[in-house]
């Protein structure tokens, strides 16, 4: 069963590479957006000690749908384009050795420093005006939120990334990626529900100062 469903990706990605990659990022971002709502409720229920006749586990279907239209609409177009021409500029242009330690070190940085901050701001941004907020409040929710998400994402990625350049064919390396976005739009999705809580309000006190010590 598993080996007939690798098959049919294979054969999928090989005639509709974006296609398929736009419709796999939908399902595993939703059902990322899907697990965090398990844990969010799972975690407020132990909080406030409810049993489960108290409460019940309700599918959020909107917040599922906009989470899944990220993974549509950004991840899977821009996360296809992004990495397959990464590696033809690393290849192409800074003429590079595939899978040597400078191609390696230089995709996981590049991959870092551009598309991780813009794939987080995009997301976070994403997410407050399908809530319906205006700009100024979208802009609060990018200063509570995405300190934190780049600190923590940036501890993690790399380390998947490093695997991803190194060991995994491009062809597949979409698929990689995916994998971990599942658990990656379980943690955003997460984050992007937990307000003001004290650990994201340390991480902005943190980041303010450290903008006020470099104005001295």
């Amino acid at each position: 069963m598993i080996l007939k469903v690798w098959n049919w990706y294979q054969n999928c990605l090989s005639v509709h590479p974006v296609k398929t990659q736009v419709i796999s990022s939908a399902i595993l971002w939703g059902v990322g957006d899907l697990t965090a709502q398990c844990i969010t409720h799972s975690a407020a229920k132990k909080r406030l000690q409810l049993s489960d006749s108290d409460t019940k586990f309700m599918i959020n279907w909107n917040r599922l749908a906009v989470t899944s239209m990220f993974g549509f609409g950004f991840v899977g177009p821009v996360g296809h384009f992004w990495y397959e021409g990464l590696d033809k500029f690393i290849r192409l242009k800074l003429q590079l050795m595939p899978k040597s330690v400078r191609s390696v070190a230089t995709k996981v940085a590049m991959d870092g420093i551009i598309f991780g901050p813009f794939h987080l701001f995009v997301f976070f941004t994403y997410m407050g005006l399908c809530a319906g907020k205006n700009l100024p409040q979208v802009k609060e929710d990018l200063k509570r939120n995405y300190v934190p998400a780049l600190i923590l994402e940036g501890g993690v990625w790399p380390v998947v990334q490093v695997f991803n350049f190194w060991y995994v064919p491009v062809k597949y390396q979409l698929l990689y990626v995916n994998l971990f976005c599942l658990l990656d739009s379980a943690f955003l999705s997460w984050l992007e529900q937990q307000k003001d809580a004290p650990w994201k309000k340390w991480f902005a006190s943190f980041h303010s100062m450290n903008e006020k010590g470099g104005q001295c």
